[in-house]
């Protein structure tokens, strides 16, 4: 496997922020950063805005201005471009085979509707067999970062945490490693997040159990503790927050990355009548949290 950051491009704002946050992953994994251009018989129909533009500036000036203002800003990456005609949503899991992480964006959308992933970007998630992380439009290098002591946001801080929901009724080594790594990587905090649900009171008729929800709670929590034991011994530097609380998993997850650098999630390779598919949690998570997210695939 050629060990690179690869990122789809394709001049859109989503796709240049995807690319500014590949170029520092590539800094933090020391490997090489890739960056992708796929476009279709007529390019046009990725960028309906270019008017005179040509398809020569579409297919070979975008991508190299791309590659050289990112060059300038992380001299220690080396940056390197291919340019490929096919659908993007046919290619880029093919393309993601020979990488570490491929990186693509996604379409901010004001108030509380959420984050748009497009088509393209939901079928490469479905059916890549390597990690896939999104990143919104808009996304800034400081926005991973604590702010400073003035409330001034910076690069020189600490990494915020970095944020896994974790399914302990399967948990997955895969995904489970990529967090602590990149954790590790950013010398930021791990707060793994389980969510499990209270028993179904209302459907019996019942009241509450106040005693037995503190029970399932500690059950829960030591399950928690033992699933994760390995993992802090195998990344001793990383600080792990472990959260085990009852509610939604997406709904948690999606408020925990208001304070994350990234959240990462898995998707188990499976295939319904109706093809691949993310699962309702990783769905929820794409098109609601504010940070990066990862997407893991797993069996």
């Amino acid at each position: 496997m050629s060990r690179t950051v690869t990122v789809g491009l394709d001049g859109s704002r989503e796709s240049l922020a995807a690319a500014e946050w590949a170029a520092r992953e590539a800094v933090l994994r020391d490997v090489p950063l890739k960056l992708v251009n796929i476009w279709e018989a007529d390019p046009f129909i990725q960028a309906p805005l270019l008017g005179r533009e040509t398809e020569q500036h579409w297919a070979e000036r975008i991508p190299r201005e791309t590659a050289d203002r990112l060059q300038r800003r992380h001299p220690e990456v080396e940056v390197v471009i291919e340019q490929i005609a096919g659908k993007p949503g046919t290619v880029l899991p093919e393309l993601n085979k020979d990488s570490e992480v491929l990186v693509l964006g996604s379409r901010g959308l004001s108030g509380v509707a959420g984050f748009m992933v497009g088509s393209v970007g939901m079928a490469t998630v479905a059916h890549s067999v390597r990690p896939v992380v999104l990143v919104r439009a808009g996304t800034q290098p400081e926005d991973e970062h604590a702010p400073a002591s003035d409330g001034k946001a910076t690069v020189e801080t600490p990494y915020r945490p970095v944020v896994l929901g974790l399914d302990l009724r399967s948990p997955d080594d895969t995904v489970i490693e990529y967090a602590f790594d990149a954790a590790a990587r950013r010398k930021a905090p791990l707060v793994v997040l389980h969510s499990w649900n209270l028993p179904p009171y209302f459907a019996y008729g019942l009241p509450p159990d106040p005693e037995l929800n503190a029970r399932l709670a500690t059950g829960e929590a030591e399950e928690l503790t033992k699933a994760l034991r390995p993992w802090r011994q195998k990344f001793p530097d990383v600080e792990v927050v472990e959260r085990s609380e009852p509610g939604k998993a997406a709904d948690q997850l999606v408020e925990a990355a208001r304070d994350a650098s990234l959240v990462v999630v898995g998707r188990r390779h499976r295939r319904s009548g109706l093809g691949a598919h993310t699962g309702p949690v990783t769905h929820a998570v794409l098109h609601h949290a504010t940070a990066p997210v990862a997407v893991v695939p797993h069996d």
